[in-house]
C-alpha cells in the first residue's frame, strides 16, 4: 500500500488528486491540508480516513478543533505543517499548495526521503538548484504534475542523455491571445478569469493570461530536465491538445497527447513508472478540428521575457521575480491594478532588487519578501 500526503486538498489540484485515489487501487491518504477551507476539508477526513490533517491558516484551524475525532491529528499554522511532516510517514507526497508557501513543507519532505509528486511551480522556480540538490542526496525522485512537465517526462521515457536537442513547451494563449495590444489595457477580472481550456485556480489562471504561467514553466523545465533556457521553445497550440514536445538531435519530434484534464497528469505521477486504468475521458482523434500553432507575442504579454531575464541574472532574482508577481496578481485580484500593470510592477522589483548570487534557503526567502513588499509598496 502506498502512503500519499496531498499538500493543498482543497485546492484545484489536490480535490482533482482524490479523484484519481478514488479510481486506484493501493493508495492510502495518510495527510491533508488546506489552509482556510475547513468544509472541505472535513468532507475529505470523512471519505478518505487520514491520520494526520493540517490546517495552515490558525483562526481557521482553531474553528475546525471541534470537529475533529481523537483519531485523527490536527496541527495549526505553518510551523505545525512542518511538525506534520516532521511525524508523518509517507511514500509520496503531492504539494499543491500555491505560491511560495509550498517551499519549505516541499524541502523539508525532501529531507525526509518522501518523493514529490510537484504542482508547485515556485519550488523550483525560487530555488530549483537547491531543491534538485537536495532531491539527489536524499535520493529522492521529483515527480512532475503540470501537464505540460508531465507531457516531456513522459516524451523522454527511453532517452539517453545529448540525444535531446530542444523542448517545445506549449502554450494555450490565455483568453487574450487575439485580443489587439490595444485593447489590453481595459481588461476586467472577470475576462482574465475565463480560461478557454483549464479549470484552475484564480492565481494560476491570471498567471495564464499574462503568460507568467509560461514563463515560470520555462524555469521549472530547466531544473527538472537539466537543459539551458535556451534550449525550451514556447509554442502556443490554442487547442491545448498537444501538452508539450521533446526535439531529438536527428530532427524526431516526440509530442504527448490527451485530453485537458489535470487528473490524467496526476494519476502518472502518483503511479509511476506504471499507467493506471482510469475511467475519464479520452481523446478524440475524429472530433479535433485541426492543431494550430503560433508564436507567443513577447512584446505584448512581457512576462514571459521577464522570466527569461530573472534566470539569465541568476542567483536569487528568480525568487523576487517570482514574489512580485505573486504579490501583483494579488492586487489584480482584488481589483487594485490594471492587468496591464502586473508586468510592470514586476520589472520595478527586479530593478529594484540588490540580487545574491547564492540560493541557499535564507537568500530565497529573503528575496520573496521583498519581491511580495515591493509590489505592494508600488501601489
Amino acid at each position: 500500500m502506498k502512503k500519499l500526503a496531498i499538500f493543498g486538498s482543497t485546492g484545484s489540484i489536490g480535490k482533482q488528486a482524490l479523484e484519481v485515489v478514488k479510481q486506484l487501487s493501493g493508495i492510502e491518504i495518510a495527510a491533508l491540508t488546506t489552509n482556510t477551507n475547513i468544509e472541505l476539508l472535513l468532507r475529505q477526513i470523512e471519505e478518505f480516513k487520514p491520520r494526520l490533517v493540517c490546517v495552515t491558516d490558525e483562526n481557521a484551524c482553531e474553528k475546525i478543533s471541534a470537529y475533529i475525532d481523537d483519531e485523527v491529528k490536527l496541527y495549526c499554522g505553518s510551523d505545525g505543517l512542518i511538525d506534520m511532516i516532521n511525524d508523518m510517514s509517507a511514500d509520496i507526497v503531492l504539494n499543491s499548495v500555491v505560491g511560495s508557501a509550498g517551499l519549505l513543507p516541499t524541502l523539508r519532505a525532501i529531507e525526509k526521503g518522501m518523493d514529490i509528486a510537484l504542482a508547485n511551480k515556485e519550488t523550483l522556480v525560487c530555488g530549483g538548484g537547491l531543491f534538485m540538490e537536495k532531491a539527489r542526496e536524499n535520493n529522492v525522485r521529483i515527480l512532475p504534475v503540470d501537464s505540460e512537465h508531465s507531457a516531456i517526462f513522459q516524451c523522454l521515457q527511453g532517452s539517453k542523455a545529448g540525444e535531446v536537442s530542444k523542448i517545445h513547451l506549449t502554450a494555450s494563449g490565455g483568453p487574450f491571445r487575439t485580443w489587439p495590444k490595444e485593447k489590453l489595457d481595459s481588461i476586467k477580472l472577470s475576462d482574465a478569469l475565463k480560461h478557454p481550456n483549464w479549470a484552475m485556480g484564480r492565481k494560476i489562471t491570471i498567471d495564464s493570461a499574462t503568460l507568467m504561467n509560461k514563463g515560470l514553466e520555462m524555469i521549472e523545465a530547466k531544473w527538472l530536465f537539466n537543459v539551458d533556457m535556451e534550449d525550451i521553445n514556447v509554442v502556443v497550440h490554442p487547442q491545448s491538445i498537444i501538452h508539450s514536445m521533446v526535439e531529438y538531435r536527428d530532427g524526431s519530434v516526440i509530442a504527448q497527447l490527451g485530453a485537458a484534464d489535470m487528473r490524467l497528469p496526476i494519476a502518472y505521477a502518483l503511479t509511476y513508472p506504471d499507467r493506471a486504468n482510469l475511467e475519464f475521458k479520452k481523446l478524440d482523434f475524429f472530433r479535433l478540428s485541426g492543431l494550430d500553432f503560433e508564436t507567443p507575442r513577447y512584446e505584448d504579454f512581457p512576462c514571459l521575457n521577464l522570466a527569461k531575464e530573472a534566470v539569465k541574472i541568476g542567483g536569487n532574482m528568480p525568487a523576487c521575480m517570482n514574489a512580485a508577481n505573486e504579490g501583483a496578481v494579488e492586487l489584480f485580484l482584488n481589483e487594485k491594478i490594471k492587468f496591464t500593470q502586473i508586468p510592470y510592477i514586476i520589472e520595478k522589483a527586479m530593478a529594484a532588487y540588490n540580487y545574491k548570487a547564492s540560493v541557499e534557503l535564507e537568500d530565497i526567502l529573503a528575496a520573496d519578501k521583498f519581491g511580495r513588499e515591493f509590489a505592494h509598496e508600488v501601489v
